[in-house]
């Protein structure tokens, strides 16, 4: 590899990485603001969600600039292919840290909603997927990879539970149904999130190996 091209590739490593590490952050803080009914925190997240957008912007003109400049081959080419799809991964993952952020400003004004689910569980196990995504990345692991995709399915049924429990609360208590609508909304909004860790991860296996495993999940179980 050409050391001009060496060079820019780690750059835009260390671009992405940094991204993750700011999506990653943004969705902590959203989650943590939604179960401590922290209202401040949630807005912060809001406000500085054009930090992650303005990353991205410069995430993929990184990424154009490299591929008119140095027309990469092989790996080289795989790299900045998912980096590009990776990269908008991590925006819409932040968006996502967003939506969850405002349903916490909603929630944080009004009285607790009790409902059987655990609800901090499903948020950390959508946080695991997404640092073990970008761990993958970070490590060129496969492994690591392939775990995200498997873990998966875990979340969709937690938020099928969520379903579930919300439709009780709804019919039990129909005098909270906009705070319980919230919190559903919160549980769809971390659902993707965790969809968005298995796309990254794709991209990675895709990386690494060269294979598109999009639409394989029989691969997983």
């Amino acid at each position: 590899m050409p050391k001009h091209l060496q060079r820019e590739i780690e750059n835009l490593k260390k671009m992405v990485l940094s991204l993750g590490a700011r999506v990653e952050s943004s969705v902590r803080d959203a989650i943590r603001s939604l179960v401590e009914r922290d209202g401040e925190l949630a807005r912060r997240v809001i406000e500085e969600d054009f930090e992650i957008d303005h990353a991205e912007v410069l995430v993929e003109e990184e990424c154009l600039k490299i591929l008119a400049l140095h027309q990469p081959v092989a790996i080289d080419l795989r790299f900045i292919v998912a980096v590009l799809k990776i990269n908008n991964d991590l925006e819409r993952v932040g968006d996502l840290a967003v939506n969850i952020a405002e349903r916490s400003v909603f929630l944080s004004n009004q009285p607790p909603v009790d409902i059987d689910f655990d609800f901090a569980g499903m948020a950390n196990q959508a946080r695991r997927m997404l640092k073990r995504s970008l761990d993958a990345l970070v490590n060129l692991s496969v492994d690591d990879a392939h775990q995200v995709c498997a873990d998966d399915d875990d979340i969709d049924a937690m938020n099928r539970q969520m379903y579930l429990r919300v439709r009780e609360a709804i019919r039990d208590n129909p005098d909270r149904i906009e705070s319980l609508i919230h919190l559903l909304s919160a549980s769809r909004h971390l659902e993707r999130i965790a969809d968005h860790a298995t796309n990254i991860a794709e991209d990675v296996i895709y990386m690494i190996e060269g294979e598109i495993v999009r639409h394989k999940t029989e691969d997983y179980k």
